[in-house]
């Protein structure tokens, strides 16, 4: 999976950053409310595959310290991105602050395209009162999150700054590159889980600093090591603690670059100190690594610290139900167990993440599910699964044709998961399903 570009969204508090991200990304991921100030947090967002959208919480006054930190986020993120977008109410007239936050992008010599934003409203303001903030023309485009405007001609020209493929073309990326044998594991965890430890083992150098103080690694190391006559990429991330503590300012930007190294990754591998009890925020990286379609593996840390390593493993299995195709791993990068196993695994759940099924294999499994196990509907109407495909891979996809899909259960959907990685166990790889109604011959003749 090759690295994504970072797009930055800043401006000013209420000039419709979560809702221009929401249309991007065709869903309400951030939390959109008329007052003031509601982003507190940086938002990320997969664009078709092709970029990360980040939304930065808006400046207020930066006399408040919890602000001034907002403001370090914006800073982070304009040094980190590759392109900035700068959203403005166009209904209101630019102020010292929109100045501020424009001198600032446009010194990081990263490419500036100027939102002016809820140009569907009356009291929109012309062009030329925003020229004082030093963008080009050609740079401007005026978007309205509410009606979709600009939106098509403002994405067309972020592909152009990053010499991207076309939107139109952009659907495929998520297909591996067959000319990149690179294999991109990534360690993800809580703070002080023994990350760079373990990726120092890995690289069999001391590249990351290594330290028992908490959120000393801030940015992604990198290191290349060579397995089987490949090349193996391994990316040692900062420690993600809780959203409400983390610092404001460089940490939680550096929770951001641990997300975008997710969705960079192939392999995810979930590290989990054998000596504290597993946390929700453990569960919850599992969850974003399921979300990204990522492979995983769970490694128990610190396994030497541990008299009775059966019953944390017993735990373990009972906090991750959700994720039982999971190998779990137990290390010690004191002592080097198990560390090159980490190989084995990653390579391994790359080749499944590759693996495509015959259709008849599919239609098979469906059909045997459905006699063990007809699935339950809603009054007369009953879902009708007719037939299964699968349409990709990283990860795995199947698509399942029928009629009156949307009465199936969750509980259901997981059933055919499950009665498909009885014959192929899709080692440590997500996978996921899309349902289908298909029409028939009654419902096109009432559509004609």
């Amino acid at each position: 999976m090759k690295k994504l570009p970072i797009v930055a969204l800043i401006g000013q508090t209420n000039a419709g950053k979560s809702s221009l991200l929401n249309r991007f990304a065709h869903k309400n991921i951030a939390i959109v409310a008329r007052e003031e100030g509601t982003t507190r947090d940086n938002v990320i967002a997969r664009i078709d595959n092709q970029f990360l959208l980040i939304d930065t919480a808006g400046l207020k006054d930066p006399d408040d310290d919890f602000e001034a930190g907002i403001q370090d986020q914006i800073a982070d993120a304009v040094d980190t991105a590759d392109l900035i977008l700068l959203a403005l109410d166009s209904s209101k007239y630019p102020d010292q602050k929109d100045k501020n936050i424009a001198r600032t992008a446009l010194k990081s010599s990263k490419p500036v395209i100027l939102l002016l934003n809820k140009s569907d409203l009356g009291e929109s303001l012309p062009d030329h009162e925003f020229l004082r903030l030093g963008i080009k023309p050609e740079q401007t485009f005026r978007t309205s999150a509410t009606t979709g405007q600009g939106i098509r001609e403002l994405k067309a020209a972020i592909y152009s700054e990053l010499k991207l493929k076309s939107p139109a073309t952009a659907t495929s990326a998520s297909r591996p590159d067959p000319t990149d044998n690179r294999l991109k594991i990534a360690l993800i965890g809580r703070p002080n889980v023994g990350k760079s430890s373990l990726f120092n083992s890995l690289a069999k150098k001391q590249q990351a600093l290594v330290s028992s103080r908490q959120g000393t690694t801030r940015d992604v190391n990198r290191a290349e090591v060579r397995f089987h006559n490949r090349t193996l990429e391994i990316l040692d991330t900062a420690g993600l603690r809780k959203p409400g503590k983390r610092e404001v300012g460089i940490e939680k930007f550096s929770a951001l670059r641990t997300l975008a190294a997710i969705e960079e990754a192939d392999i995810c591998a979930l590290l989990v100190d054998a000596t504290e009890p597993h946390s929700k925020l453990d569960q919850s990286l599992a969850g974003q690594i399921i979300e990204a379609g990522k492979g995983m593996i769970v490694i128990l840390t610190k396994a030497d610290l541990v008299d009775d390593t059966d019953s944390v493993l017993d735990k373990l299995e009972y906090d991750f139900n959700f994720i039982p195709y999971a190998p779990v791993l137990i290390t010690s990068s004191e002592t080097g167990q198990n560390v090159t196993r980490l190989f084995e695994l990653a390579t391994e759940i790359d080749a499944t993440r590759h693996q495509e099924l015959k259709t008849s294999e599919l239609n098979k499994i469906l059909s045997e599910a459905i006699i063990e196990h007809p699935p339950a509907g809603l009054k007369n109407t009953r879902p009708k699964p007719k037939y299964i495909v699968q349409t990709d891979v990283c990860p795995p996809w199947f698509v399942v044709h029928g009629r009156d899909l949307g009465l199936l259960h969750w509980s259901y959907k997981r059933f055919l998961e499950r009665k498909i990685r009885e014959k192929f166990p899709f080692v440590g790889t997500p996978i996921m399903f899309s349902f289908r109604n298909d029409q028939t011959k009654e419902d096109r003749k009432k559509t004609d």
